[in-house]
């Protein structure tokens, strides 16, 4: 028998559209070579273009799902989505504390969808800060996010390398900003960690906006968290496996969605160097 591959656990909604939340996570880690195990925070009707409704977990029933996991899987690094109450997040931050000590955790505070509806309150952000961003290895907040917690807008690539490093001195965790929904030549994404910031650059891809690239690249870390690299080396081998994903985005209409990876003509994670 095969050994156990490395687990990877998703804390997070689930997107009836699957181009986000706990589905994109799951394709995600697979594309990785990465066992996906997952706590469903919320059931979310939505599509790319607008959030119908939301329902959510009772918080006592994520905790159980996270201590299920944990209890029987070899998980190697988390990662959280839309936790949507602050109670669910008060809830995941106790199971993650207690049981999950030690292992990498990727908060991605998912506050806004990609179509500018929001997904949680002022006081899920205030909880996030309070006891989940502390346990982190990483946040990886949007635009808007960090907007959100910043109080003020940022519009170019230096205000946003300004705020990576505003908020990891803030928070003391690495942040990483991205620079996807900018405009310019290239995405830029800072890495802010210890006094260091990184950038990563890549050619915006002309027309390709699709949903869920957030969550994606949230997960793409996690994965690479699991199998053992370091963070600025997860950071770059996620974001130049997304990037290589976006010219062959598909469309429903006129919604995008990001292809299914590693089929096809498409880069497969585990064959980038």
């Amino acid at each position: 028998m095969s050994s156990f591959p490395p687990v990877a656990l998703t804390i997070a909604g689930s997107d009836s559209s699957a181009g986000a939340g706990i589905q994109a996570d799951l394709k995600t880690f697979s594309a990785f070579r990465t066992y996906g195990a997952t706590a469903i925070t919320a059931v979310v009707a939505e599509h790319p273009g607008k959030v119908l409704a939301i329902s959510s977990v009772a918080p006592s029933l994520v905790g159980s799902q996270i201590a299920a996991v944990l209890a029987a899987l070899p998980v190697r690094a988390v990662k959280t989505g839309m936790l949507y109450l602050p109670a669910i997040v008060q809830e995941a931050a106790n199971q993650l504390r207690e049981l999950a000590r030690g292992l990498p955790l990727v908060v991605d505070p998912v506050l806004v969808a990609s179509c500018g509806d929001p997904l949680s309150s002022r006081e899920t952000l205030a909880a996030l800060g309070e006891t989940l961003f502390p346990l982190a290895r990483l946040v990886t907040p949007n635009r808007a996010e960090a907007e959100l917690l910043l109080g003020r807008e940022l519009g170019s690539p230096a205000a946003l390398a300004d705020a990576a490093r505003e908020l990891a001195g803030r928070f003391g965790v690495p942040f990483l900003l991205k620079g996807g929904h900018l405009t310019g030549e290239s995405a830029v994404d800072f890495l802010a960690e210890g006094g260091t910031l990184r950038s990563y650059a890549a050619p915006r891809i002309s027309g390709a906006s699709p949903h869920g690239t957030g969550c994606t690249l949230s997960a793409a870390i996690t994965a690479r968290l699991a199998w053992g690299d370091p963070l600025p080396d997860a950071v770059e081998k996620a974001k130049r496996w997304l990037t290589a994903l976006l010219p062959h985005t598909i469309r429903s209409g006129p919604y995008a969605f990001l292809p299914l990876p590693g089929t096809g003509e498409l880069p497969a994670a585990t064959s980038l160097p």
